[in-house]
């Protein structure tokens, strides 16, 4: 009976242990693929609207991006840069100056703060 007890009680821990990993592993969705130096990423940004949208792509108006398009919907920004000039770090740094939330760097809170009411999302 004891050792059933035990199996019972690892049993349970497993159990508990892996569907707390799914669901850390689910929130972060980041995946780059690089093909002759240029690269597409992509990654979830947090925010609500099309002004959301518009703020969140042109952060990224910089040398070196060759196109962001970040959707209302899912939340998740493709991104396609040169390699040589910038760097998903940098990219997702950016984001972050303007106020969003993203998988790496919490949004700067005073331009957070400055955003209109509509964009003003739950912080992770």
């Amino acid at each position: 009976m004891k050792i059933l007890k035990y199996i019972a009680i690892i049993y349970l821990a497993l159990t508990l242990t892996f569907c707390g990993n799914k669901t850390e592993n689910a929130s972060t969705i980041s995946k780059t693929e690089i093909v002759n130096g240029i690269a597409t990423s992509t990654f979830k940004v947090w925010g609500n609207c099309e002004m959301c949208k518009e703020t969140i792509e042109n952060s990224l108006k910089v040398d070196g991006i060759n196109k962001a398009d970040w959707s209302t919907e899912t939340k998740i920004i493709n991104v396609s840069y040169d390699t040589a000039k910038i760097n998903l770090d940098h990219i997702q740094k950016n984001i972050a100056v303007v106020g969003y939330d993203n998988e790496k760097y919490k949004g700067d809170d005073k331009a957070y703060r400055g955003l209109p009411d509509c964009c003003q999302y739950d912080r992770k």
